[in-house]
């Protein structure tokens, strides 16, 4: 298998505790605390981190992108950028700015990718087929762009004619983009417009049924995809302190208080995230598969479950979904900075992973 991409996640979006929905003032979003999970993230030898997005949550991700692009030797990012409140030749020239800051890799490859994801405007609800189709005009313009090409772009969403931003890329070639969405309008969005199809957790039969439909779909466009899994993870000594772990993040939540965190997120009806109240709601809350731990999504509208296990377990999983076509993680951990530094000591140094390279050079 080829090397496979290993990335964490800063928590901007009010998303990190000890105890699952008990606020703490230390773990808030802010400028020094999510600095400081990127900053463990590159220590411990990730490849790249997300940078989440949201309307109402935390903080800014754009201008936290262009903050902390300087302040990293080599490490990655993954920029999520909300495709419904973006004009997109000004996100193209946001995006080739801090690709500059960040600089070239060893190869001369820039180091920031782009998370789409298909928003809407507060306020505003578009329907399932506008919407992604306005994103995947939102991708075509941002690729023309970034690639360095002139824009003729004239469709349902946008009319454009334009040249190509003064700003490039470092590459000279568009970041790849990472778009996830398990409505069928989402993927036929992917698969004629994305890089890598990002999934949430699943069981392994689920996530074969997965790439399969897509690899189909986009082969009908004349396009291949790669696949990328993003998952929590719950490490420890044994399997049983990782299960106590898992236990004790959830010692302080009660329904009602997960419900309301659940209802916060603009995404909380969409066919993903009824997807993962399935998985919770059919494992009763608890393991859907050897390992993969629903709880954690009683208290999070997104990525629901966990790899919860020993680093020997930890890492069999990870293998598995590699074996099955995952070529990019996305981890995550309660609190962010302490799974950071337990994962990227007892996992990751066992794992043949390295960022993801561009098409071209894949």
């Amino acid at each position: 298998m080829p090397p496979c991409e290993v990335s964490w996640f800063s928590a901007l979006c009010d998303d990190d505790y000890e105890y699952l929905g008990v606020p703490d003032p230390l773990l808030r979003s802010s400028w020094a605390h999510c600095r400081d999970i990127v900053l463990q993230a590159e220590s411990g030898g990730f490849d790249n981190i997300l940078l989440p997005s949201g309307y109402a949550l935390g903080i800014d991700t754009t201008a936290f992108a262009a903050a902390i692009a300087p302040l990293l030797r080599r490490m990655r990012l993954l920029m999520a950028v909300r495709i419904g409140e973006s004009w997109p030749p000004q996100l193209a020239r946001q995006i080739a700015t801090i690709d500059r800051m960040l600089g070239p890799d060893a190869a001369g490859n820039g180091r920031l990718a782009i998370n789409i994801i298909s928003s809407d405007l507060p306020g505003q609800t578009l329907a399932s087929g506008p919407r992604y189709a306005r994103t995947l005009e939102g991708m075509q313009i941002l690729r023309t762009l970034l690639d360095g090409r002139r824009l003729d772009h004239q469709d349902a969403h946008w009319q454009l004619a334009l040249d190509p931003p003064r700003i490039a890329t470092v590459s000279g070639r568009s970041p790849l983009f990472y778009f996830g969405g398990l409505s069928d309008d989402a993927r036929e969005a992917a698969a004629q417009g994305c890089d890598v199809y990002l999934m949430w957790p699943d069981t392994m039969p689920a996530v074969r049924a997965i790439v399969a439909d897509m690899r189909a779909r986009a082969a009908r466009h004349g396009r291949m995809l790669r696949f990328g899994y993003r998952v929590h993870v719950i490490v420890r000594e044994t399997e049983a302190a990782a299960r106590a772990a898992a236990d004790r993040l959830l010692s302080r939540l009660d329904d009602r208080t997960g419900a309301a965190i659940r209802a916060q997120s603009l995404d909380s009806g969409s066919a993903g995230v009824r997807r993962q109240a399935e998985l919770r709601e059919g494992a009763g809350g608890e393991y859907a598969e050897d390992n993969l731990w629903t709880g954690i999504g009683r208290a999070r509208s997104g990525c629901g479950a966990a790899i919860v296990g020993d680093p020997d377990q930890v890492l069999a999983k990870l293998q598995a979904y590699r074996a099955e076509g995952i070529e990019a993680f996305i981890l995550s951990g309660y609190p962010h900075a302490a799974e950071a530094d337990l994962f990227a000591r007892h996992v990751l140094p066992r794992l043949d992973h390295a960022p993801l390279a561009p098409p071209d050079a894949a």
